[in-house]
């Protein structure tokens, strides 16, 4: 299966047009891979991705993983702010 950025520039249609040209329609067959129809994973694809164009899929991803590294660097922050109060607690 394509990656993200692959599926955006192969079926840029696939977000409001099916096979049959019917809006919100996936036809299965012409503009989206019949796998992604079958396992519902066009849905779950088209819910995320839309309208969107491959450069704002690209900026998506690095904000996702911008994302993930500031939500790490936040929860090492407070686990050591926790360690340094119980340390406190038991010095007084």
């Amino acid at each position: 299966m394509e990656t993200d950025d692959e599926a955006i520039e192969v079926y840029p249609g696939a977000d409001h047009r099916g096979a049959e040209g019917a809006p919100g329609r996936c036809g299965g067959g012409g503009s989206v891979p019949q796998a992604w129809d079958q396992r519902g994973a066009f849905y779950t694809w088209r819910s995320k991705y839309g309208r969107m164009e491959v450069s704002d899929a690209k900026r998506l991803k690095g904000l996702e993983e911008e994302n993930a590294k500031l939500k790490k660097l936040l929860a090492e922050s407070m686990l050591d702010v926790s360690t340094l109060r119980e340390m406190l607690a038991k010095n007084f």
